[in-house]
């Protein structure tokens, strides 16, 4: 009986031991990417490579996966949130949405970069400028100089040749929106956004789109992250940018979501965007600065030292949102 009995205890171990290897085999993660396509399909590769856990994603906008989140926050249908200013990672942890985790990493990253509960950690600096198509420009403007602030740019010569993301949809322009409030105050601030807003061509949802626009010469002026159109530039296009004084950094976060399956193989995920290898690799392709501090950025990426800085309140950005974009809803789009 004795016999038996350990036979039986040795079959029941082995097939924990099988079944429990059969899980690890199935480890996969699920990422809802606000960055771009081609960032996210060689990290994702990346990591895959490294850790042999199969990684899917689904590339979008700030605003509409966002919403995906919370709307899924008690049945996510993706394990990770990637990319978003803090700002919207401020948000849906409010909301109950995201898990917390602290890396190991995290205790190497600056301060600014890592939510006090875990619940968001920043992977990328992003800096606002202005972008520029160079011949467009001196078609169209030939004896005007180039916009070099942000009060520079509101020049009714300029009606119809900006492109604005729709702070709605895209991080991007919400920042931007945060930057001039910040800078300027409430009311000042929204004087300037409406005066700007009368002379902006197109307000398309993508973050991106304002840096392609301008790269393909349909417009001369964009707002948007100085990276998006280095990258361009760097591609060969007659496009450069300009660092306005008082402006604002931001950082593209990861999260977690709350009541993931899949919560071990997310965290390494978040270990590994923290990773050296994953900074570099992100700057190479999109002139980002990295956030870990032994990362190197690629060339022609900008430093946060070299640049002229408000101090940017994350949490008041946070938690003016909705009433900063049901005000531009009304009264510009």
């Amino acid at each position: 009986m004795k016999k038996t009995i350990g036979l039986s205890l040795c079959g029941i171990l082995a097939l924990a031991l099988f079944t429990g290897c059969e899980k690890k085999e199935k480890q996969s993660v699920s990422i809802y990417s606000i960055i771009h396509e081609e960032e996210t399909q060689a990290l994702t590769e990346l990591f895959t490579k490294k850790t042999g856990i199969p990684a899917k994603f689904l590339r979008a906008s700030t605003g509409e996966l966002v919403n995906r989140v919370r709307a899924e926050k008690d049945n996510p249908q993706a394990d990770i949130l990637l990319g978003g200013a803090t700002s919207y990672h401020i948000q849906l942890d409010k909301d109950g949405a995201l898990e917390s985790y602290r890396s190991p990493v995290a205790a190497n990253l600056p301060k600014y970069a890592v939510a006090e509960d875990g619940t968001w950690t920043g992977f990328c600096v992003l800096s606002l400028g202005i972008g520029i198509n160079e011949d467009r420009y001196n078609q169209k403007f030939a004896g005007i100089p180039v916009p070099k602030t942000w009060d520079d740019l509101v020049n009714p010569a300029y009606k119809g040749e900006i492109v604005l993301t729709n702070p709605v949809a895209s991080s991007t322009a919400y920042l931007f929106v945060q930057n001039q409030l910040q800078r300027l105050g409430w009311e000042k601030g929204w004087d300037y956004l409406l005066n700007l807003a009368s002379l902006v061509g197109q307000f398309p949802d993508s973050g991106s789109a304002p840096g392609r626009l301008i790269g393909t010469g349909e417009y001369a002026l964009s707002v948007t992250f100085l990276h998006v159109v280095n990258k361009y530039r760097a591609d060969g296009f007659k496009v450069y940018t300009i660092a306005p004084p008082e402006s604002v950094v931001d950082i593209d976060c990861i999260s977690i979501m709350k009541n993931t399956k899949n919560l071990e193989a997310a965290k390494k995920f978040v270990d590994f965007m923290l990773s050296v290898e994953a900074q570099e690799l992100m700057s190479s392709i999109d002139f980002t600065m990295p956030v870990n501090p032994e990362a190197k950025g690629a060339e022609g990426s900008i430093p946060v030292t070299q640049l002229d800085l408000i101090e940017y309140d994350v949490n008041k950005a946070a938690a003016q949102k909705d009433q900063v974009l049901a005000k531009w809803t009304a009264e510009v789009k």
